[in-house]
């Protein structure tokens, strides 16, 4: 399988300034962000969405559910030589962050 492009630095530092709610994990390699929901209902209903987008956008999240909390780690396996992110993170991140 081909190797997806990095963002590079300046990118990234564009996709955290478009998106401040996500933050930069894994020695520049992923992004994270947590969600609050009101009950768990509500988180199960917006993972299901994200999950939509996911299939759509191929290119599947990390992610744990505690109840109504969601935290969602976007990183690419295939970029560079050991993964990294990508467009397609910064993708997922615009189509989640449109969902709340």
């Amino acid at each position: 399988m081909p190797s997806v492009p990095e963002l590079t630095e300046e990118e990234r530092e564009q996709l955290l300034t478009d998106h401040p709610q996500w933050q930069l994990v894994r020695e520049g390699k992923a992004i994270i962000r947590t969600f609050q929901f009101g009950d768990f209902s509500e988180a199960w209903g917006f993972m299901s969405r994200v999950a939509l987008i996911a299939d759509r956008h191929d290119h599947h999240p990390e992610w744990s559910n505690v109840y109504a909390k969601v935290e969602i780690t976007l990183t690419t396996h295939d970029a560079g030589s050991e993964g990294g992110l990508s467009i397609r993170d910064a993708k997922m991140a615009r189509a989640i962050d449109g969902l709340v």
